[in-house]
């Protein structure tokens, strides 16, 4: 009778072919379908975001040049404006000017026969007709720029209106393959019977432990952090959340049942929170190691000193990266805290 196990796997062999022309060769190669199906839909999400930022930075590039093209036409707006408020006075006065004929006529525009005046009012329509000079003259030089810039505007617009679309075209096609992808891949897990615990581990990269200690202390975001196989919620830093997976499979092994956790990852908002509640034991907001995910409180019988649960902690917890830190054992006692890799013992 064939083994169930080995039809589930050749299904997933089966699978894999069609999702890449090296699925044969990968299969017979021994690939571990699992985990190159993983490598596709991590390969998927990051192509998704890049082309998600692509798209983002194009649409902050249109705005800033529609800023500019606004800023631009005020500025004209207020030049002619200026031009506006002058422009009828020296035409009523040069339309005078043309009525009158010969010098006499003029004379008498400007200081009915008294020369002085007759000079300094000359004097003033001159001055007033370069100011006229000028702005026309600016006016022009704005309204050309004005139609250079609609008309760079129009394009830039239909140029990005066109990228947008190419770009949403392409988002909307990586997530649907990667749609498809997780899909599949939780389809290939049920097939296999694969744990919580396994599609957790699967789902968890060490790579984003990393990463994740850029932020600062109770800041880190969600996306950085594992969830444990508790269900409650809680998630730790990548690196320490793969090897409570392990921990937690011993513990099982031995107590037939997981551990139990009450606190993991603290948010900054949290530890102010427990700081308010227990001030004298709970860390110093931002200084806590809850608040870098690598530290736990456990009930289920750990928190009790010198019980079964404890003391299998004790024995076996150092194995998997966990200690029971000194302090903890004094000052303030708490049998229920533990953490890993830090260096204060």
């Amino acid at each position: 009778m064939p083994n169930p196990r080995s039809a589930a796997l050749t299904a997933v062999f089966l699978v894999m072919t069609t999702l890449s022309p090296h699925g044969a060769a990968n299969a017979a190669a021994g690939a571990d379908p699992l985990e190159s199906l993983r490598r596709e839909a991590t390969k998927a999400r990051t192509e998704l975001e890049k082309a998600t930022e692509k798209m983002e930075t194009r649409k902050k590039d249109l705005a800033g040049s529609q800023v500019k093209l606004r800023a631009t036409l005020k500025d004209l707006a207020g030049a002619e404006a200026e031009l506006n408020r002058i422009r009828e006075p020296l035409a009523r006065l040069a339309n005078t000017s043309y009525q009158q004929s010969g010098a006499a006529g003029s004379m008498a525009i400007f200081g009915g026969g008294d020369p002085s005046t007759a000079l300094r009012s000359t004097a003033d329509v001159t001055l007033m007709a370069r100011s006229q000079q000028a702005l026309v003259e600016r006016a022009d030089e704005l309204q050309d720029r004005r139609q250079r810039l609609a008309s760079t505007a129009q394009e830039l617009q239909s140029r990005n209106a066109v990228e947008q679309t190419r770009l949403q075209q392409e988002v909307d096609g990586l997530k649907s393959r990667s749609a498809q992808l997780t899909k599949q891949l939780n389809a290939m897990l049920d097939k296999l019977a694969v744990t919580r615990q396994k599609r957790l581990e699967l789902g968890c990269d060490k790579s984003l432990a990393k990463e994740s200690k850029k932020f600062p202390n109770g800041l880190i975001p969600s996306k950085y952090l594992c969830p444990l196989p508790q269900k409650n919620g809680h998630r730790l830093r990548a690196d320490a959340a793969l090897a409570f997976y392990k921990l937690n499979e011993a513990y099982k092994r031995s107590f037939g049942r997981d551990m139990c956790v009450t606190d993991a990852y603290r948010s900054l908002s949290d530890q102010h929170r427990v700081y308010a509640q227990r001030p004298g034991f709970a860390a110093v907001p931002g200084t806590s190691n809850h608040g870098k995910g690598q530290a736990l409180d456990l009930c289920g019988g750990v928190q009790s000193s010198g019980s079964a649960q404890f003391n299998w902690m004790e024995a076996h917890a150092g194995k998997y990266g966990w200690i029971h830190p000194a302090w903890a054992y004094s000052n303030p006692f708490e049998p229920w805290h533990w953490e890993f890799g830090t260096e204060n013992g």
